[in-house]
């Protein structure tokens, strides 16, 4: 990349998205961007009459998020945010209809153009009912009375937006049973996951449009790179075996040390097939 990156954390209410851009930013050395909330007078009416107050809602989260968004274009460092502009579209598809509806797209679809897209989208997945006891854990006073419903909706809108998912390189991760909180070894994993998928990001970045023939030493160079990249995801999965079984005998951890030695054979393979 010929400019710093820009990673974002993605994940649907109470799934720990803002802790883990703070966890991550000085592992990363980057700015960190934080969605502004709390500034939206509409959202404790929101909450808790979602019809009457869902338009003038969107409407401020839209604007609020795209004056944040132009100051994201002019930062020189690395960043780690935890929400993407176009996830703006998402809520707005499950809170209005009709006419308010067509009135948001309008302006969405206008200030959406000037964005700068993220290099990565890290989604955080999590099931129903764990959203719902760390979204009780933190306890913030608007919250309180959210209806678990709404909170279902919003996961499944979630899910099928990024099912289909292909604006930018997208990195899914389960956090049903990860506390990057309280274990060390679950951090150091997702942090190794992203390491790895901005890495694969970048190299992907390079590839030669259709058409053209890359130099042949470039080529080798990707096949390595390629294959590097594939080695540290096996050695990701390895880890996360290890931190589940940590007596390390199991079914799982055979099975991720396998897959990491064969791509350690393939690696060598490579590099041993390069010219001196």
């Amino acid at each position: 990349m010929n400019r710093p990156f820009y990673i974002v954390i993605e994940g649907v209410i109470g799934v720990g998205k803002t802790t883990l851009a703070r966890l991550l930013q000085p592992r990363f050395d980057a700015d960190l961007v934080l969605e502004v909330f709390e500034e939206n007078p509409f959202l404790p009416g929101f909450y808790a009459d979602r019809e009457r107050f869902a338009f003038q809602t969107q409407i401020f989260f839209l604007l609020s998020r795209y004056r944040q968004q132009q100051s994201i274009r002019r930062n020189s460092r690395p960043l780690v945010a935890d929400y993407t502009f176009a996830k703006d579209w998402l809520f707005a598809r499950l809170n209005l209809q009709g006419e308010e509806l067509k009135m948001y797209e309008r302006v969405h679809h206008a200030l959406a153009e000037k964005v700068l897209k993220p290099d990565l989208v890290v989604y955080l997945r999590a099931s129903h009912a764990v959203l719902m006891a760390r979204i009780a854990a933190r306890d913030r006073p608007y919250e309180r009375g959210m209806d678990p419903h709404y909170i279902e909706s919003l996961r499944l809108a979630y899910e099928d937006y990024f099912a289909t998912y292909d604006a930018t390189p997208l990195l899914v991760i389960e956090t049903d049973e990860r506390d990057y909180v309280l274990y060390p070894e679950d951090l150091a994993y997702v942090e190794g996951r992203v390491r790895t998928a901005l890495s694969a990001a970048e190299v992907r970045a390079r590839v030669p449009l259709d058409g053209e023939t890359p130099p042949a030493d470039r080529v080798q160079h990707w096949s390595l790179v390629g294959e590097f990249l594939a080695l540290t995801e096996s050695v990701g999965s390895l880890g996360a075996a290890l931190s589940a079984h940590p007596e390390g005998a199991s079914p799982a951890v055979d099975e991720a040390l396998r897959a990491s030695s064969e791509r350690l054979g393939r690696l060598q393979a490579l590099i041993q097939e390069q010219p001196s």
